[in-house]
């Protein structure tokens, strides 16, 4: 009998010791698609994003509203494994982390986060942060000067998205008020929207500018730059359950949903009003409907998203379109209009839409009136330490390259010749001439 139970012991012991570290044993599943994951918002930057917005702006500044998501997007990256991720993630205070992650110290090569390595956690929330500051380029091209750009990168990411990203993701009071924000509707949409807002009035209107949009560049590649956004955003939104499992292929699901949604009801009301049903409109929508998906994509269900889609396209119609115009403020690409106001109200539905048979969390329409003020609450907080903050972040950056906007000339001229010295397409090419040598 005692050799028995000493049999059936050793059989246990290993099971036992199993179940209690299951929490920290790495999944290779679950690994394998936050790489891909990761790439795919990696994707959507110096790609998705700097193609909408290069194709939508003026031939002559084409490369200059490339370069800024382009290089917006290796600084924050960088700015983001020195410091910002200890600044997001590290500590256990409210408002702010500490510095025990400053270059990933103290980070083992082995160590996790759930069942994935902190080091891919460590990337692919710097792929958030990385789109947040590129997203607030859109509000202020053709008159910015580069210099004052690559500054304002560096200082934003650090003072202003990371403090909101600890708020809501690292343990901050948002989060322990209990707020939804799966994939960043707080953290990005709003918080670049009002950003691109305020340093939009600080800069002024371009020498050029009209109520009129322009005509933009390419529209070929603004189509091209929404494909890969749409592409990546299934990265970006499926991704941040950090794990491949039912909540992930929710979020995949109605991610699509909700941008079907949006470039359909985008155009279908550009239709009503101006009777062209136009791509750009088709483009802009998609990125609308997935902006109005993204804080509820791990909360709602199918009806829900087609209810975030179609509305997300409606209010970035009426915010890029109609407000812009009726208040006369020069927000080149539409940042404020269609990340900023659809960002509001992607997180404002949250509270309202949210399943809880999808997800932990319900909301007003499932019986918790309360969480519908929770979202309220941080939306207010965001906006308001986001214009606040960006304030002071543009106004150091204006001291420290000694003004902010290039020159008269240079806007009239184009930025990419006069700052970067090359232009989209070269049509002077030198023409040789053949040699009248017959050998």
């Amino acid at each position: 009998m005692k050799k028995q139970l000493i049999l059936a012991s050793c059989l246990l012991t290993p099971l036992i010791s199993l179940c209690q570290d299951n929490a920290e044993t790495l999944s290779h599943g679950d690994t394998a698609w936050m790489l891909m994951a990761t790439a795919l918002v990696v994707l959507m930057t110096p790609a998705g994003l700097a193609l909408f917005y290069g194709g939508l702006t003026k031939s002559k500044n084409v490369l200059n509203t490339i370069g800024m998501s382009y290089i917006g997007f290796c600084i924050a990256f960088l700015a983001w494994v020195v410091a910002g991720y200890s600044f997001a993630f590290s500590g256990d205070g409210l408002y702010f982390g500490d510095f025990s992650n400053v270059m990933l110290k103290n980070i083992a090569i082995d160590d996790l986060t759930g069942t994935i390595p902190t080091y891919l956690f460590v990337a692919f929330q710097g792929t958030f942060a990385a789109i947040a500051v590129a997203i607030v380029s859109g509000s202020i091209i053709e008159r910015v000067k580069f210099s004052t750009w690559c500054v304002f990168a560096l200082l934003w990411t650090l003072f202003i998205y990371c403090p909101i990203a600890h708020w809501v993701w690292g343990g901050g009071f948002l989060s322990n008020n209990g707020e939804l924000d799966f994939a960043g509707g707080t953290v990005i949409h709003i918080n670049a929207g009002i950003a691109g807002l305020v340093v939009s009035y600080m800069l002024g209107k371009r020498k050029e500018f009209t109520s009129h949009p322009s005509r933009p560049s390419s529209v070929k590649l603004t189509v091209l730059g929404s494909a890969l956004l749409l592409f990546g955003w299934f990265g970006f939104n499926a991704g941040s359950e950090l794990a491949a499992n039912f909540i992930s292929a929710n979020a995949f699901l109605v991610t699509c949903i909700s941008a079907c949604a949006g470039g359909v009801a985008w155009i279908v009301t550009e239709s009503i009003d101006v009777n062209k049903p136009t791509l750009i409109g088709s483009a802009s929508g998609v990125v609308s409907g997935l902006v109005a998906i993204t804080p509820a994509a791990g909360y709602v269900d199918a009806s829900g998203a087609l209810c975030l889609g179609v509305l997300g396209g409606l209010v970035g119609y009426l915010g890029a379109v109609k407000l812009k115009v009726m208040l006369g403020y020069d927000d080149t690409l539409d940042a404020f209009g269609i990340h900023g106001l659809v960002g509001i109200l992607g997180a404002l539905l949250t509270g309202i839409l949210a399943n809880p048979a999808i997800n932990k969390g319900a909301g007003l329409l499932y019986g918790n009136s309360a969480q519908f003020m929770v979202q309220l609450k941080a939306v207010i907080i965001t906006i308001s330490y986001s214009a606040l903050g960006t304030f002071i972040v543009f106004k150091i950056c204006s001291l420290i390259t000694r003004g902010a906007r290039v020159p008269e000339a240079f806007e009239y001229k184009g930025l990419d010749s006069m700052i970067h010295g090359e232009k989209s397409f070269d049509l002077n090419e030198e023409v040789i001439e053949p040699s009248n040598n017959n050998n």
